[in-house]
C-alpha cells in the first residue's frame, strides 16, 4: 500500500476512520491509485456488509463520503 518501511497500519486506519474529512482525505491523497481503489473498495464492504460494529459501519460512511463517494443507499441502516 505504501512504499515507506515507517508505513503503519494501525495509524492509517485510525486517520481513514477518523470522521475528520480533512485528515481522512490528507490520509488517503497520497496512496497511488490501486491502494486508493482497495481503500475505497474496503470502506464499502465496512459499510454495507454485516458483521461489522455499528461504530465501524458508521465510520466507513463517513470516510466514503470525505471521499466524495456517497451512493444510493449507503446511509441506510442495515
Amino acid at each position: 500500500m505504501n512504499d515507506n518501511a515507517s508505513f503503519d497500519p494501525e495509524t492509517f486506519w485510525e486517520a481513514i476512520l477518523s470522521r475528520d474529512p480533512q485528515q481522512i482525505r490528507a490520509t488517503f491523497a497520497p496512496l497511488d491509485r490501486e491502494s486508493q481503489m482497495a481503500v475505497m473498495q474496503h470502506l464499502f464492504r465496512m459499510a454495507t456488509e454485516p458483521g461489522w460494529h455499528p461504530e465501524q459501519r458508521l465510520s466507513a460512511r463517513k470516510a466514503l463520503e470525505a471521499l466524495g463517494f456517497a451512493p444510493n443507499g449507503l446511509n441506510e441502516t442495515r
